[in-house]
């Protein structure tokens, strides 16, 4: 979830990526409004499907008066002190087409494919600055001369994260929440290793994981675990933007059951306040990570 300054804005940006607005639920009583966005062709992953029953999900939250105030810029998480959560992802076709067409459109980026040494990612700007990077299903070097993308192949990849103590957040992601480890780029001459986790059967971290949405990225710097200090920002306190990422379960009551067996620490359980269908629990660094009920398995007529 990433909190936005304006919906229209944003939501065109994000059409032009090639999602559609597949859900929205107007909270007037709350003064926010909650946008769902997906990849929902013929093509897509999870085409037609309820918003709960989907592999990637992009989740806005537009807070009442804030497209008034010119003084509301969400913390995008990439700088102090709101450093914590650092992009999405989405996986193109032929990224060099790809990037082009976002060019064109008039919107800016964070790093083009021609800046640095990486020149088979890019990262664009959506309209508050949160980061959306641009990877390509496709060898970079084969696409460099196709003009042509279609948005509707496109896949809504992952979200990156930065961690703290990476023994301590996989064994959570993976034990408590049933993740499996797709696959790890370790770069020791940089300083960080990149985790790549999701729900994928049988996974044996050599994984390939572009075609895929729905992935967790950690990322982590060597040495952070060491310093008792040091602290990610969770995007819930000030300087908002980020707010968490979410799973939703074939049995939301009985899940929330086996996270208090296994001992979590809870941001809201699903007793707490009027909300009953969903349920906060906090990663090792204070991450919010949603947990809510897949209608699929357990219709609850609730959305």
């Amino acid at each position: 979830m990433l909190r936005i300054k304006e919906p229209q804005r944003s939501i065109k940006f994000y059409e032009h990526l090639g999602l559609s607005l597949i859900q929205k639920i107007p909270q007037p009583e709350a003064k926010f409004d909650l946008y769902f966005l997906a990849y929902d062709s013929p093509n897509a992953i999870s085409h037609k499907a309820q918003w709960s029953d989907r592999q990637g999900i992009l989740e806005l939250t537009h807070n009442y008066g804030t497209e008034d105030d010119p003084n509301y810029k969400p913390a995008n998480g990439n700088s102090d002190p709101g450093r914590g959560f650092g992009h999405i992802c989405i996986s193109v076709d032929n990224i060099q087409a790809a990037c082009q067409r976002i060019e064109d459109a008039g919107y800016k980026f964070q790093k083009k494919l021609s800046d640095g040494k990486m020149r088979h990612i890019a990262f664009a700007l959506d309209p508050d600055g949160y980061w959306v990077e641009i990877i390509s299903n496709n060898n970079a070097e084969e696409t460099e001369g196709i003009k042509e993308t279609d948005p509707s192949t496109y896949r809504l990849n992952h979200t990156m994260i930065r961690v703290k103590d990476h023994m301590k957040s996989l064994q959570f992601y993976q034990e408590t929440l049933g993740m499996s480890l797709l696959r790890t780029n370790e770069s020791p001459s940089s300083g960080f290793n990149l985790y790549f986790l999701g729900y994928v059967p049988n996974a044996n971290n050599d994984v390939n994981t572009a075609p895929l949405e729905g992935v967790l990225e950690l990322t982590w710097n060597y040495g952070t675990e060491k310093d008792k200090d040091f602290k990610y920002h969770d995007g819930n306190s000030e300087p908002q933007g980020f707010g968490h990422i979410a799973i939703t379960v074939d049995d939301l009551d009985a899940a929330c059951q086996r996270f208090e067996e296994k001992g979590v620490n809870w941001k809201k359980r699903l007793t707490d306040g009027r909300m009953k269908n969903m349920a906060f629990v906090l990663d090792p660094d204070g991450y919010w990570v949603e947990v809510v009920q897949n209608e699929r398995y357990k219709a609850t007529s609730k959305y």
